[in-house]
């Protein structure tokens, strides 16, 4: 059974800790304006000492990182945590996390914050949200893909939520670009892709992450897939999501099948593979060759170009709840069920 977290509240506040990478003082504004529109929409914002820090690849030590996180799970004002990024180490804390006593509270964020989503889902049952990051709603809009982890934070369990696939993708990191009115600016078509091409329509109950960092979850206490679905989904079908932020197209190749070998692929409904800025090509080798060839060893139906991860915009995808994902002409349909 899956945990959901209570509804967020206007007038509740958003806790802002940095479990993984802090903000440099350079860049120290972009948390203000993010906390400013936050206030402007009628939530209070605490944001954490480690937030405001970064040094040698973190925010802090690993014990303050974790007693910062803890604290702010344990506070019953704070409705949602929204770490300001992701980053490199966020692995180092797990250790640190009493998993038992955690009660559903939403998290939100990517990168290697779906370190932390990941193996709080599979340890516990409680969803977790894979979405925008604090630092990047720092506008007075916000686009409508983005936007809707709101929506998605606020629901109630038995809601049903549906988001659609972007129109425009941006192409490149811009941090000191005008807001206007967007953070994003969306540049480049969107289209989604299909492996083998033909209809396109998937459910089962959403997991997924930036395959850098949950690959390295495998084997471990934090990457047990086949119990989480004995134990918290009554054995249901996983609807993969992943996004590749740093891997050439063999080390891409090479964690796939990692992913295939320790079984996380075994009861699956299919893979949506997010946009990437990396991916680069080996003596010929692509990331799609990869996925031609997951399919054959798999059989499994898989997607590609999806707004999820390190090219934005993207959709707010919840972990452990039940979803489908249709597309036609490269334009796509998410459907989150909360229950």
């Amino acid at each position: 059974m899956i945990r959901y977290p209570n509804p967020l509240r206007t007038g509740q506040t958003i806790g802002v800790t940095a479990p993984s990478s802090g903000v440099g003082k350079d860049l120290h504004s972009l948390l203000q304006l993010s906390k400013q529109q936050f206030e402007k929409r009628g939530f209070k914002v605490e944001i954490g000492d480690t937030a405001w820090s970064q040094i040698k690849a973190a925010s802090a030590t690993k014990e303050v990182r974790a007693a910062e996180l803890t604290a702010m799970l344990n506070n019953s004002t704070i409705g949602a945590i929204i770490p300001p990024w992701g980053g490199e180490i966020l692995m180092e804390i797990l250790p640190l996390i009493h998993w038992d006593e955690i009660e559903p509270k939403w998290i939100l964020g990517y990168s290697d914050l779906s370190t932390l989503l990941f193996s709080l889902t599979l340890k516990t049952g409680i969803a977790t949200a894979h979405g925008t990051n604090f630092i990047d709603l720092r506008s007075d809009e916000w686009d409508s893909v983005t936007g809707k982890f709101l929506e998605v934070l606020s629901a109630s369990t038995g809601s049903v939520i549906e988001q659609q696939s972007s129109k425009k993708f941006q192409s490149e990191w811009q941090h000191f670009a005008p807001l206007d009115p967007y953070v994003f600016k969306l540049d480049s078509e969107t289209r989604w892709e299909i492996i083998g091409g033909g209809e396109f329509k998937i459910e089962g109950r959403f997991l997924g992450g930036c395959l850098d960092t949950i690959g390295k979850l495998v084997g471990t206490p934090y990457g047990d897939v086949a119990a989480f679905q004995k134990n918290h989904l009554n054995d249901e079908p996983i609807l993969w999501y992943l996004e590749n932020c740093e891997m050439s197209a063999t080390d891409f190749h090479r964690t796939v099948l990692h992913f295939a070998y320790a079984g996380w692929f075994d009861n699956a409904a299919g893979i949506i593979f997010g946009r990437s800025p990396a991916g680069q090509s080996v003596d010929g080798f692509t990331v799609v060759d990869s996925m031609e060839r997951l399919q054959e060893l798999t059989g499994l139906p898989i997607a590609y170009n999806a707004d999820i991860g390190h090219v934005p915009p993207q959709i707010t995808f919840v972990n452990g709840a039940y979803g489908s994902v249709s597309i036609l002409d490269g334009e796509a349909v998410i459907s989150t069920e909360f229950k």
